[in-house]
């Protein structure tokens, strides 16, 4: 356990470390913003001027961010982000600001590409980046409607006041990097606020009791049997958040690491789903 902690620590840090590094050496330097409340921290940045750094303004938006966190979400999942946007306004404060490239369009897509890989990690181990991350939680807890509206107009407000201020070529430009974040993060971890696990195993008693355990979600079990060998099984449905997916999965591989999981895309859920 504290080896898998430690390993989570690091690849927060690591992935704190990409995202600084795409905004000081990529997206900064070009005027290219990204999305989400790092954009809205660029932004302010831009305004104030030599008064607040990018850094220490997404540090403070995120500050009330947290503390909804901790009241709405989770203990850990909260600590972690915590530390992924501390330690991402300490790498923006202490890596220079570098032109590495004229170029703005390679700028803007090399900006997004390690931006989102450095989120996708993070995704991908159980924690987050902050901001509208955080609140898409929230929301996807309240309420089950699509949060895509709420990600879209934050970022169309980054988009049209870089359009004001730099010029409406590099509101394009920012639309590039937006949409290579966004397919990047796809491929590491997914971008649906809900997923439904198809869990097809022999220690069904066992891993409904680690996820009552851990996540307290509802399961489905349905009688399977293997076409090939005809052994019986069951197949187990639950559908989480995307937060969960962390858990679900090192549940998984702890209770039955030959189980058959197959995570598939839920448009929607009717009836009773825990939002607490």
């Amino acid at each position: 356990m504290v080896w898998l902690e430690t390993k989570k620590v690091f690849v927060v840090l690591i992935g704190a470390v990409l995202n600084a590094i795409a905004m000081n050496f990529f997206l900064i330097p070009a005027n290219v913003y990204a999305s989400g409340f790092t954009g809205v921290a660029q932004l302010l940045s831009s305004v104030l001027g030599s008064f607040a750094s990018t850094g220490i303004l997404l540090f403070i938006l995120n500050i009330p961010v947290t503390i909804l966190a901790w009241k709405k979400v989770g203990r850990s999942f909260t600590v972690y982000s915590f530390l992924s946007v501390f330690l991402m306004s300490f790498f923006l404060e202490v890596i220079p600001v570098i032109h590495v490239s004229k170029d703005i369009l390679l700028n803007a897509v090399f900006g997004g590409v390690i931006a989102a890989v450095g989120v996708g990690m993070t995704l991908k181990w159980g924690a987050s980046t902050g901001g509208m991350d955080i609140i898409a939680m929230v929301l996807s807890r309240m309420k089950d409607k699509p949060v895509g509206t709420y990600f879209f107009t934050l970022n169309a407000i980054i988009i049209i006041t870089a359009g004001f201020l730099y010029g409406w070529e590099k509101a394009l430009y920012t639309l590039v990097t937006l949409y290579a974040s966004t397919r990047v993060i796809d491929a590491i971890h997914t971008r649906h606020e809900k997923v439904t696990a198809l869990i097809i195993t022999k220690k069904s008693d066992e891993m409904k009791k680690a996820i009552h355990d851990k996540l307290v979600r509802g399961i489905t079990t349905i009688p399977a049997k293997g076409a090939f060998t005809n052994e019986s099984k069951e197949m187990m449905m639950i559908v989480i958040t995307r937060y969960e997916l962390y858990d679900l999965e090192r549940i998984i591989k702890d209770v039955d690491p030959s189980a058959f999981t197959n995570i598939v895309q839920t448009a929607g859920v009717y009836g009773f789903f825990r939002r607490d």
